[in-house]
């Protein structure tokens, strides 16, 4: 298992705080267009904390919507984010699981179409795609229907601990991990307190990870950290406490 960083779109914020961690997260096209990144400076610093890369797909893209005209272009524009991110070398690529009204079930079987047709474009560029949950948000697929789809068109998930509890409590966390563990190939680990505080260095809030540990011992793929501080001491602490988590060697 290897345990990394989400770092946003800064590479100033990359460099602060990516020593010690196995790879960093970076957040791509939003903000920040593949044209305006340095890769140089980002290869710089990855290799001087001997550290691999991965991606966050923009956070604003919904995943489909009604229009096959704007479905067309979403994929055309995740293919392109994508391809740059194969050209850099990143490993995996992380995708919100929304659409314009996650709650219309017409949408359904585009979504899954959508989803297939993005994993294609991630294989095609050598990066594997893990689809997020982001139910607790307006426009995120609820967890269970996104587990369904990940699991009907064969595609990873990227599973949020802290989302899942602000969607459903330690009950949400309890019942993907029950169900959809087998799908899970990255994590995304932070903690959060039920008031709306959420992205805490894990300890600092109210998710149970004994449930965490429960379905996930050994888990084998990569974890993101995604504590929004760059307090090096909170993030390596974090890291140690998933460590335990899933019972592997500090």
């Amino acid at each position: 298992m290897d345990v990394g960083l989400t770092v946003g779109d800064s590479l100033e914020r990359t460099d602060r705080t990516i020593e010690g961690f196995e790879f960093a997260e970076l957040s791509i096209g939003d903000s920040v267009d593949t044209d305006d990144i340095d890769v140089n400076r980002l290869e710089a610093i990855l290799a001087d904390a001997h550290a691999d890369l991965c991606v966050h797909l923009p956070f604003k893209q919904v995943l489909v919507t009604p229009v096959p005209e704007i479905n067309d272009a979403i994929v055309e524009y995740l293919t392109r984010l994508l391809e740059w991110a194969g050209s850099v070398g990143a490993q995996k690529a992380v995708l919100h699981g929304t659409a314009r009204d996650p709650h219309d079930t017409d949408l359904r079987p585009l979504f899954a179409d959508q989803l297939t047709r993005i994993a294609t474009a991630a294989d095609d560029a050598g990066v594997e795609l893990v689809v997020e949950n982001v139910g607790h948000q307006k426009r995120g697929v609820p967890l269970t229907v996104l587990g369904d789809l990940a699991r009907e068109t064969e595609t990873a998930v990227c599973f949020d601990v802290g989302h899942a509890f602000m969607e459903d409590g330690d009950d949400g966390v309890e019942r993907f991990c029950s169900r959809y563990g087998d799908l899970v190939s990255h994590l995304h680990v932070h903690d959060v307190r039920s008031r709306g505080d959420t992205h805490l260095p894990i300890g600092a809030g109210e998710v149970d990870y004994d449930i965490v540990s429960e379905h996930l011992a050994g888990f084998d793929g990569t974890v993101a950290v995604e504590v929004f501080t760059d307090d090096v001491a909170l993030l390596r602490d974090t890291a140690r406490r998933t460590k335990s988590a899933l019972d592997l060697d500090s």
